[in-house]
Order: structure tokens, then sequence, then C-alpha cells
């Protein structure tokens, strides 16, 4: 019996070398049988498996003749330019996460009056069952807080009186409690780490109702629940433009194959923050800041020479965590530009005025210019390279001085707006189960019998 429950056994390596030797797919199969693996095209483009009316990525215009050249990135929700949305609640100064979230499950825009009942209908559930947190949180802490969130999630299950019903309405009600729940369980979960496992104070304020969902955020994370309006604002920003994307990534998908089987609401979502804690869709700009702070220890940052020689460096997988990555820069569909970072540049860098972080903010300038040529000379380019959200979202984490434990559940806060749209068009469009097709590239055997194994 193994002396730890974790403890990977002789056995278990034995087993594992098996597997790997007796597993031969390789790469040029995925050609040889016309199959686009994880479905991408050759040129990095996702291969078309649904229709959606809530979102759409443009890194392309068409040309006259039928010809595509890439241009700079925009991103619609329900058809409107989320720079324009921005723009909107930013001029007006108002919070912005409950008019997008009520914009991308109501497919419009809501009056003063839609937008207020919406808040005050998710303000009634931003609240959890009575003891769960003692129970489901405190009493079990983890060192992983999207793998928290996602118990939470599952366990709400249990709460619900009527968890199975996939009615349009029952699935309505499942997800408005829970974008009004999920800050409170990702920062109850954190508080409950912090504790637990690093020798903290524990503490857990109560939501105030009078507050946004950035507001509360904030409020129930800090021992002071202190904040300033620039870091309110700023956070309800990054929020916004993590709230949807496209439709064709890994956590939406998810979203949908789910969902398509006639699943519940809770394993749904589940699900989706399953694919959301991978590194190479939600936590990436854990990456990013981790990646800049091997830069400042080993180079001096005010030499633009020994910048480009880190980066290159990384592309040689000679740095940092030898990925051969320059985190935070490329995306699977932008090239000359992600709208998402555009807009956040800006807002990072009044923040950094505010917080003083200007010499790290002209340090992300100076990478983000470097970058894309340095990429440019060193690998095959089939489009443009630029900084993409994850860039500047782990950077703006840093200066709001939130634990980096939370960067990933943050996106999870944000992105379940664009999940429970996508799940409910799901039920009321589809009608059947996606069911994708594998190709058997393994040659029939000829069964052997024990005794001549």
């Amino acid at each position: 019996m193994a002396s730890s429950y974790s403890a990977i056994t002789d056995y278990i390596l034995q087993m594992a070398e098996l597997s790997g030797k007796n597993n031969h797919i390789q790469p040029s199969m995925y050609a040889e049988h016309n199959v686009n693996r994880g479905l991408r095209d050759m040129n990095g483009k996702g291969v078309v498996t649904g229709l959606t009316e809530i979102s759409q990525i443009k890194a392309k215009d068409k040309l006259s003749d039928g010809t595509e050249v890439p241009c700079d990135g925009q991103l619609y929700y329900r058809g409107y330019n989320i720079r324009d949305l921005v723009n909107g609640f930013m001029k007006d100064d108002r919070f912005g996460f409950e008019e997008t979230a009520y914009l991308l499950l109501f497919s419009e825009l809501p009056n003063r009056e839609q937008l207020s009942r919406f808040q005050v209908q998710l303000t009634q559930y931003r609240s959890l069952p009575p003891s769960f947190v003692r129970d489901m949180i405190l009493k079990a802490p983890g060192k992983d807080m999207m793998n928290l969130v996602s118990r939470c999630v599952l366990a709400l299950y249990t709460y619900d009186d009527n968890p199975d019903d996939i009615s349009v309405p029952n699935i309505l009600r499942q997800c408005l409690q829970l974008i009004a729940q999920f800050p409170l369980l990702a920062v109850y979960s954190y508080q409950s780490y912090n504790h637990y496992h690093k020798g903290q104070s524990l503490f857990i304020h109560l939501p105030d109702p009078n507050l946004s969902t950035a507001e509360n955020l904030l409020h129930i994370l800090r021992e002071d629940g202190a904040y300033s309006h620039l870091e309110a604002k700023i956070l309800d920003l990054a929020m916004v433009l993590h709230a949807e994307h496209g439709g064709g990534n890994n956590s939406t998908f998810t979203t949908h194959v789910v969902t398509s089987s006639g699943t519940d609401t809770y394993s749904a979502i589940s699900a989706a923050l399953g694919s959301l804690k991978g590194p190479r869709h939600g936590g990436a700009n854990i990456k990013v800041v981790r990646m800049f702070e091997d830069l400042k220890q080993s180079v001096n940052i005010h030499d633009e020479g020994q910048i480009k020689d880190y980066l290159v460096k990384l592309l040689d997988k000679q740095a940092f965590d030898h990925a051969g990555l320059i985190y935070g820069m490329g995306h699977a569909v932008y090239s000359l530009s992600d709208p998402r970072a555009d807009i956040l540049m800006g807002c990072a860098k009044n923040l950094s005025i505010e917080k003083g972080y200007e010499e790290e903010y002209a340090l992300y300038e100076t990478v983000a210019r470097l970058a894309p040529e340095i990429i440019a000379e060193k690998r095959k380019m089939y489009k443009g390279v630029s900084a993409n959200v994850d860039f500047y979202s782990g950077l703006i984490y840093r200066m709001l001085e939130l634990p980096s434990e939370l960067y990933t559940p943050i996106f999870a806060i944000s992105r379940i707006a664009g999940w429970s749209a996508h799940r409910i068009e799901e039920i009321q469009n589809a009608g059947k189960i996606i069911r994708p097709a594998y190709i058997n590239v393994k040659p029939i055997q000829e069964y052997v019998p024990m005794e001549q194994r």
C-alpha cells in the first residue's frame, strides 16, 4: 500500500511508461486523415461547429476579390461593438458589468428601469444558503480556488429544490443566482485558504446591497472593505471585457457540449470552470505576471538590449519556464490587435499613476513593442502577433493588489455571464447532443487467450 495517498508508485511509473509506448498517434497522421487537430485549420482558425447570436470576433477584412487581410481586432456583444459599450458606461461614469450581463442574456440593451430591476434581482440573489459558507467552504479549505468554486457550484445543486428542470425560466433563475453568487464563492474560498493554509486572519464580509458586482468583490475581499472609485471602475471594466468572447473559446464550447446532453445547470457550469482553470485558457495572466517578475530579476529593465536578449531566450526555451513562449503575446484569432488589450492598456496607465507603478507600466509597454518583432523574426508566422488581454489584465490585478490565487476566478466571475447566455441559447435552439467523431488509427487486433499472452 502506498505510504501517501498522492504517491506515484513504481507500478504507476511502469504503467505510465507502458501507456506511452503503446500510443502511436503521430502529428503527421492528422494531415494524412484530414483531421483538424484541436478543431483548428492549418492557419490556426477555429473549425465552425455551431451558430450563435451572442458575440463575434473580427480580425480580418474581406476584399472585393474575396481575399482576406488582417485588420485591427473587433469584438461584438450581441452585435454591439465592445468599444461603444465601454465608451457608453465609462462616459456616464456607470458600472458596466450588470448592463453587459443583461445584454448578453436578453440580446438588448436595458433602459434605466430594466437595468434597475435587473440589479435588484441580482442583489436579492447575492447570498448563499444558510450554513453553506461554514459547511462547504470553511470546513474543507483547499489550495486551488477554481476547484473550490467548482465544488461549491456542484454543492449548490443539493440546495436547489428544482435542480434538474431545464426549462428556460428555471435555467435563467439558476444562472442569475450563479452570476450573483460567484464573487462570494471565489472570495470566501480565498479567505478560507488564506486562513487555514497561510495562517492569516479570517474575515467574512457580507455583500452590500447598495454596491455593484465589482465594488462588492473588493468590499468582501479587503479586510477594511475599502477601495477607490478608480479601482472599482477598472475592475468592472476588466470584468466586462472578460464576460464573453466569440463563442469559440474552450470553456464556452464546453458549456455548449455539456448543455447539449440535457444535464443540469450546475454540472454544465462546473465543467466550464474545469476548462477555464487550464493554464492554456484562463490562467495565462498569472504566467504573464510571473514572467515579468523573472524578467526584472534577470536583466536591467532600463537596458532595451538586455530586454531583447531575454525575450529571445524565452522563445529559445532558455528563460523563465522554458516553454518557448512570451506570455500575453498573440491570440488564436486576433493578429494586428486585441481590442480588449487596447482598452485595458489605457486603463492600466491611469491606474499605474494612482498606484505608483509608472516604471512597471513602462516596462510592459517596452515588451509589448519589442515582442512582436522578435516573434516575427524567430517563428514562422501565419498572421500578426500583438499583446492580448492577458498581457494587461495581470498587471491591472497586481496594481489592484488582488491575490494571484484569484486571477482566474475573477475571469470566471466575469465569464459566467457569457456561459449563462450560451447555455440558454443551446437549450433554446440546438435540440441535439453534440457528438464529435474521431478516426480510429489503431489496427484491429486478434484476441489472445490468457494462457498465450
